[in-house]
């Protein structure tokens, strides 16, 4: 079977298309209905599902370590010799691809929300110095090494052998091959179901981001340019970050990609190095490497928190059902970028060096916010009251020397980071509803365009149908988490096989 032009599903691509259309229409008709439906929905995943989220997050962690530095780290993924990418642009990929699905608004604004009020597992009091570390302690936990694990370990080493080895599809559906065998892969309801989810989810997520990116940009262009902010400002910037997404999407992994990721991580450490300089650097290096030390000591007691399920809800679960519902897509395109690496590499790479990238990220951005406001009191915590995310990292910028310059590069960050991210998941929902490595350009442009149109919409019905739809993708990690459950035997099974396979048969030879 050709995999690399296989044909659209048409079931699966009615569904996801289907269900998010249906979302906007009945936002626009009764969005006080959806809202609440949401609420119920979101009330009802991380009720019922948050413990074994935890659970699941972390077991998938502690396998794929597990797995990588034992013996079976050396197998070779994607039937290839070589990568196909060198070391620098495959993990610049892969970190522009999820960190802005929401790190770049989140890192200046949850440490201080944290900074402000204490998380409950910790007893400093809010807003002290004493404060500094337990808020960053709780946005490592939220970003770092279990959420980054579960995007791209035991997934992607399954989706690898099944494709590259086996000739099974390159969609979510195949997670489940190892259980049901082939029979998933054809004419399955159970498959189609597992594909539609996986696709609504990860769209949800995307299109979340491109509406706060809407709001961010044009909230900094009427700071920095006295830009009026109005939904016309925030539709052109939605618009020109769909057009650059398409562009990119249709140009490939290979060029329009990972050309955006690489530039924009350069352009990203010459903006860390500037904060270092310009800003408190010696406060960000103290409280990164103060907060990597609790983190890590306290990492089983914060990874199974349940003492105040309300709280844990609204920040962790919220998070981590993000991730979740990312998960196969993520797979999926890691699995398409990931050819002739070994398992070390690849779990080195996504669930170690990409989560303490992030930790430092969110300690050089919402560390600086945290450094202002005990400084001066409501110098960030102002601007996050009155403007919201969008606000936080402008404030925070403002605060240095030479404030607007680098409130224009973070402006450009931030845009160049949401793009990559719509046109990796329009490139991965592409490669899901056909099943080969190259779908047509056409059909990559369709799902940059869909998102950015649905973005827009809800930018136009205001900010909480965005936040209605940013929740929503916490009921839809349900199904997506038990898709994920069996990769949790199903991985240490497929290794094996494929270690057998590698090295006997070079023993042959």
């Amino acid at each position: 079977m050709n995999m690399k032009h296989s044909k659209i599903d048409w079931p699966v691509m009615f569904i996801s298309g289907g269900l998010l259309t249906a979302f906007v229409i009945a936002s626009v008709i009764n969005a006080e209905a959806v809202g609440s439906f949401v609420d119920w929905s979101f009330t009802f995943a991380t009720t019922y599902f948050g413990a074994f989220w935890q659970v699941l997050m972390l077991a998938t962690f502690l396998i794929a370590i597990a797995i990588a530095f034992s013996r079976f780290g050396k197998i070779r993924l994607g039937a290839m010799d070589k990568p196909e990418f060198t070391t620098f642009k495959w993990i610049s990929i892969i970190m522009c691809t999820l960190l802005a699905g929401g790190g770049v608004f989140w890192a200046a604004a949850e440490p201080m929300y944290h900074f402000l009020e204490t998380p409950p597992m910790y007893e400093a009091e809010p807003g002290t110095a004493g404060a500094v570390i337990p808020a960053m302690a709780q946005s490592f936990l939220d970003w770092g090494f279990l959420a980054w694990a579960i995007l791209g370990t035991l997934a992607a080493i399954i989706l690898m052998h099944a494709h590259y080895d086996k000739g099974m599809p390159l969609k979510p559906r195949t997670l489940l091959y190892p259980v049901f065998g082939s029979k998933v892969i054809h004419k399955s309801t159970v498959g189609t179901l597992a594909d539609s989810f996986s696709i609504i989810a990860v769209a949800a997520g995307t299109i979340g981001p491109i509406g706060f990116l809407g709001l961010q940009a044009a909230y900094g262009f009427e700071a920095v340019f006295g830009l009026p902010n109005t939904f016309i400002t925030q539709v052109l910037i939605v618009f020109g970050l769909v057009s650059v997404a398409a562009i990119s999407a249709v140009t490939g992994v290979h060029r329009g990609i990972q050309f955006l990721s690489r530039w924009n991580v350069i352009l990203t450490m010459f903006l860390v190095g500037a904060v270092l300089i310009l800003g408190p650097g010696g406060f960000i290096i103290d409280t990164f490497v103060g907060t990597t030390g609790v983190y890590v000591r306290d990492f089983f007691e914060l990874s199974l928190y349940r003492q105040d399920p309300a709280w844990l809800s609204f920040w962790t679960l919220f998070f981590w059902g993000w991730f979740i519902g990312y998960a196969p897509m993520m797979a999926v395109f890691i699995s398409r970028i990931s050819r002739g690496r070994t398992i070390r590499e690849l779990v080195t790479a996504v669930a170690i060096i990409a989560p303490i990238v992030t930790n430092f990220w969110f300690s050089v951005v919402g560390g600086s916010g945290i450094f202002y406001e005990l400084q001066q009191a409501g110098a960030v915590s102002g601007a996050l009251d009155e403007g919201g995310m969008p606000a936080a990292m402008i404030a925070i910028v403002q605060q240095m020397p030479y404030g607007t310059i680098l409130a224009v590069l973070f402006l450009i960050v931030t845009v160049i980071f949401v793009a990559t991210t719509s046109d990796s998941m329009s490139y991965s929902i592409s490669m899901a509803v056909t099943g080969g490595t190259t779908p047509s350009a056409g059909l990559r442009v369709f799902w940059a365009v869909l998102m950015g149109a649905v973005a827009s919409v809800l930018l136009y019905l205001g900010e909480g149908s965005i936040d209605a739809l940013q929740s929503f993708i916490v009921f839809t990690a349900v199904p997506v988490s038990l898709l994920l459950l069996p990769t949790l035997w199903s991985a240490p099974k497929t290794v094996r096989r494929m270690y057998r396979e590698q090295f006997d048969a070079q023993n042959r030879s």
